[in-house]
C-alpha cells in the first residue's frame, strides 16, 4: 500500500515500529541532538510514503540473527521509554506479521486509515488509564501528605510556617542567609515521605548550584531561613511543591521531604553571563514549578 499516513503527534513514534531500520535512523538524530519525535515525522514521512509494493524484499540475509534481535530491543526500549507503553501488553504475533508485511512491501489487511485509526484509539485508551490512575494517587498523596504533616508538626524542634512548610534545624550555621535574587551551592538528599530517595546531590559527589527564586516554592522560602553552614530537613506541602501535576519522578499531590546542607552563597551572575543551574538529577527539588 503506497497510501501516506495522515500522521498525529500522538502516532508518530507508533509508526517507528513499522519503518525498515528507523531505530538507526533515529539513534543517529538523537547523537546530534535531534528531537526524537521530529525525527521520526521526518523518517515516517519519507518511509511510509515511498514504500513500493513492487519493490524487491530485502535479501533474508542482509542482516544476522543477533543485529536483528538487537533492532528489536531498540524498538522495545524506545516504545517503552519515549512512546510510554511499558505497560501495553502486545499481540506479538500479530506484530510481526503486520512488520514483516509493511518491512516487505506485502499486502497488509489493514488499510493505513484502519491503522491510524486502531493507533490512535489505543493512545486514547491508554491516556484515559494513565488519567485515571494519577488522578487516584494524586487524591491517595493529598490524604498521606495531609497525615504525615499533621504528625510531623508534633514533633520536638520542628518549625510550622505561615505557608505551611515546615523545617528542622539539624545543624545551625553562623554564616550569612541568602536572598531570592541569590544563587547557592547545596548538598540535598529527597525522599518521599514513605522514604523513598529519588534525588541527592550526595550520591552523585557533586553540590548543586542554582538561583533561590528558580525552584520550587517550598525550596526558596526554606532556603532563605538557613544561614551558610547549616543543615536543615524541611518537609514541603505538595501546594509548595509539584502540586496536582507533579514531574516525570514526583507523583501528584506528593509532599517532599529535604535534607538540605547550605554551602555557600555565590556571586551574582555578571550581565550576559548563564543564570544559575537548576539543581540536577530529577530537577524534582531544582525546577521551578510549571
Amino acid at each position: 500500500m503506497k497510501k501516506i499516513f495522515v500522521l498525529s503527534v500522538r502516532a508518530v513514534p507508533v509508526l517507528f515500529i513499522c519503518m525498515s531500520l528507523l531505530g538507526m535512523s533515529l539513534l543517529s538524530s538523537c547523537k546530534k541532538g535531534e528531537n526524537p519525535a521530529s525525527a521520526a515525522l521526518q523518517k515516517v514521512k519519507q518511509l511510509v510514503g515511498s514504500k513500493d509494493k513492487n519493490a524487491a524484499a530485502p535479501a533474508s540475509d542482509t542482516l544476522d540473527k543477533d543485529t536483528s534481535y538487537a533492532f528489536g530491543m531498540y524498538m522495545a526500549n524506545f516504545m517503552n521509554g519515549q512512546m510510554g507503553l511499558h505497560d501495553a501488553h502486545l499481540d506479538y504475533s500479530a506484530f510481526m506479521d503486520g512488520f514483516k508485511a509493511y518491512h516487505e512491501a506485502k499486502d497488509t489487511r489493514l488499510t493505513t486509515d484502519q491503522a491510524m485509526q486502531k493507533i490512535n484509539a489505543a493512545f486514547t485508551q491508554i491516556q484515559t488509564q494513565t488519567d485515571a490512575k494519577r488522578k487516584a494517587d494524586g487524591e491517595k498523596n493529598i490524604a498521606e501528605g495531609a497525615a504525615y504533616l499533621e504528625k510531623n508538626k508534633t514533633k520536638a524542634g520542628v518549625t510550622t510556617t505561615a505557608s505551611g512548610l515546615q523545617y528542622e534545624v539539624i545543624k545551625q550555621g553562623t554564616g550569612e542567609k541568602p536572598k531570592a535574587t541569590d544563587k547557592v551551592r547545596v548538598n540535598y538528599e529527597g525522599t518521599l515521605i514513605d522514604g523513598t530517595v529519588f534525588d541527592s546531590s550526595y550520591k552523585r559527589n557533586q553540590p548543586a548550584e542554582f538561583a533561590v527564586n528558580g525552584v520550587i516554592p517550598g525550596w526558596s522560602e526554606g532556603v532563605q531561613l538557613m544561614n551558610v553552614g547549616s543543615t536543615y530537613r524541611f518537609v514541603i506541602p505538595s501546594e509548595l511543591a509539584y502540586g496536582a501535576n507533579g514531574n516525570q519522578s514526583i507523583a501528584p499531590n506528593a509532599t517532599l521531604i529535604f535534607k538540605v546542607e547550605l554551602l555557600d552563597i555565590l556571586p551574582n551572575t555578571p550581565a550576559g553571563a548563564a543564570p544559575g543551574t537548576a539543581v540536577p538529577g530529577t530537577a524534582a527539588p531544582g525546577a521551578a514549578s510549571k
